[in-house]
């Protein structure tokens, strides 16, 4: 019976019961619920246990295989750290909206048919968009109504591009297709929206750093690397993914190190790293799909640990900005060290998790004999150490000494952070681990003499540009312009200005309409006013006589037809 069960149900249920319990009996519905659910996920065999019928279609919406079950437990171990993290911190609103996002991205990697994947999709974006919503400020809110508004866009596309699908096809199996028609087209471009790529790609860091210290750590998980998945499983090999997964790179790049706002840095590197996962999946061969993989299974844990640290820096301090930051490895050195591990881990430092995952997209590049692709990626896992690796941590618990000197966060805080540092460092040092939960045998040696030398000579370089040209790279109080300003600021403008000029033609119109409006009511007034010739009382006898004079013209008709 177990193995029946959608393991999204233990923490859709968790959801609905958190609001019914006792404040004391919350901590383990939070944590209890994805102990079950990681329990479920390891007891579902692979295939479909059942499917439903649907207006003449059959629906699966719990299909198991082992790229299923790799993202469902990431969701899971995700789901508990960052409850875990949120424990002192989360509004129930927070925690509720928390689970309703993790249950329904874990049914988005479930889902055997574009039906269920549809449903799923939309309830990822109800508990997303709640989860900024519960931030409860003017800025979240703001925000969230943003990030609303672009990702039903998205969920539009999709719907036509599964209509077109199941027009063309008459399937509803979400299985692997060739970009070769308009509605898979529409269906690439509403995944696509959910990686963040462009040109609707702003949404990310304008939605995420607005969230509350704990929000930011789910948000950072479900979305994108949902969008991963279904883009993987819908669409490997696909040749614009490589360019677009390479645009997404270098734009996080660069943007990131424009940035000084410590949360947005973060939210510009998901980009760049799930441009890494989107190229790897474009490339498609069986090496670069499980590298895209393994980065997206890595990258969840060392995203959420940069969050949980920066997450922990704004609730202690109460400022997310980088010059309004430093020196704070003084009084908090978990919060530090944690940070320092994460950041690293982002780099693809050796004995790390990103060393072991990100390296399989390169190799993979080099493989298929991509001279250009393969060094456009080996110079951009550069440019991730130096806004990632470096800036991040130099800027926020070093450099100049702000003279703030808050603590460590509290225990359960601390707890999270340590036990996604243990996993970024176990995952390095045991690849294997990792490696055999891929959907494809691996055979690739991440720890060769040439490649940990290689990797060792980029990121100390790296590093060493970072400290030289530190006098041009101090951080300035700026704001960055985004694609998100054609819809924050032109498209109002747009508007306004054009309510301005139409604004005489809508008077005239307005005039000419009540003119006429005027003048239908002057002319009924004639007939049905109180004096009106129809409102008048007639006698009875007029109205007998006018009765016998329509009964003799009727009488008259009749004869004169027959």
């Amino acid at each position: 019976m177990i193995s029946a069960l959608h393991p999204g149900l233990a923490l859709l249920l968790g959801a609905l019961l958190l609001p019914l319990v006792k404040p004391g009996m919350r901590p383990l519905l939070v944590l209890g619920t994805p102990l079950v659910t990681l329990l479920l996920i390891w007891n579902i065999p692979d295939g479909s246990p059942g499917s439903l019928a649907f207006m003449g279609y059959q629906l699966e919406p719990l299909r198991n295989d082992s790229l299923s079950r790799l993202f469902a437990t990431i969701f899971g171990i995700m789901a508990l750290g960052g409850g875990l993290f949120a424990l002192r911190t989360a509004t129930l609103p927070e925690l509720v909206a928390a689970k309703l996002y993790a249950a329904s991205a874990i049914g988005v990697v479930y889902a055997g048919d574009f039906i269920s994947l549809f449903i799923c999709w939309e309830l990822m974006l109800t508990g997303s968009t709640l989860v900024i919503w519960s931030a409860a400020s003017s800025t979240a809110h703001h925000a969230g109504t943003r990030y609303l508004m672009v990702h039903l866009f998205g969920g539009m596309l999709l719907m036509v591009g599964i209509i077109g699908h199941v027009g063309q096809t008459g399937s509803l199996s979400f299985e692997a297709m060739q970009a070769d028609s308009w509605g898979r087209w529409f269906i690439i471009g509403g995944f696509l929206l959910n990686t963040a790529a462009p040109p609707l790609s702003a949404w990310l860091p304008d939605a995420y750093p607005e969230a509350s210290p704990s929000g930011a750590v789910f948000l950072s998980a479900f979305t994108t690397k949902a969008a991963v998945y279904t883009l993987m499983r819908g669409f490997p090999g696909t040749e614009l993914l490589v360019y677009v997964g390479l645009f997404m790179i270098f734009y996080g790049i660069i943007y990131a190190m424009l940035e000084n706002d410590m949360r947005r840095i973060l939210a510009y590197s998901i980009v760049n790293q799930v441009g890494f996962m989107v190229a790897g999946i474009g490339i498609g061969t069986t090496m670069a799909l499980n590298g895209a993989a393994a980065h997206a299974f890595a990258h969840i844990i060392y995203k959420g640990l940069l969050f949980m640290s920066a997450g922990s820096v704004l609730y202690m301090t109460g400022r997310r900005k980088c010059t309004d930051l430093g020196g704070l490895f003084q009084s908090m050195p978990v919060t530090t060290l944690c940070a320092i591990v994460g950041a690293i881990s982002i780099s693809g430092f050796p004995l790390t998790s990103g060393f072991i995952s990100k390296s399989m997209v390169v190799e993979a590049a080099a493989d298929q004999q991509l001279a250009v692709i393969w060094f456009l990626l080996i110079a951009a896992s550069a440019g991730v150490f130096l806004h990632a690796g470096v800036k991040f941590p130099w800027f926020v618990f070093f450099h100049r000494d702000s003279g703030l000197r808050p603590p460590d966060p509290p225990l359960s805080m601390r707890i999270a952070m340590i036990l996604f540092a243990g996993l970024c460092i176990g995952i390095g040092v045991a690849p294997a681990t990792l490696y055999n939960l891929l959907p494809y045998p691996v055979e690739y040696l991440p720890y060769t003499g040439a490649h940990v030398v290689q990797t060792l000579q980029l990121l100390l370089f790296s590093g060493l540009a970072f400290f030289l040209m530190l006098p041009v790279l101090r951080r300035t109080l700026t704001i960055t312009l985004d694609s998100d300003w054609f819809y924050r600021r032109l498209l109002p403008l747009g508007v306004q200005r054009l309510l301005a000029r139409s604004q005489p033609l809508d008077t005239a119109i307005r005039h000419r309409a009540g003119g006429i409006v005027k003048g239908v009511i002057a002319a009924l007034s004639r007939y049905h006013a109180p004096r009106g010739f129809l409102a008048r009382t007639w006698p009875t006898g007029s109205m007998v006589l006018w009765v016998a004079v329509l009964l003799g013209a009727y009488l008259l008709a009749y004869l004169f037809s027959t």
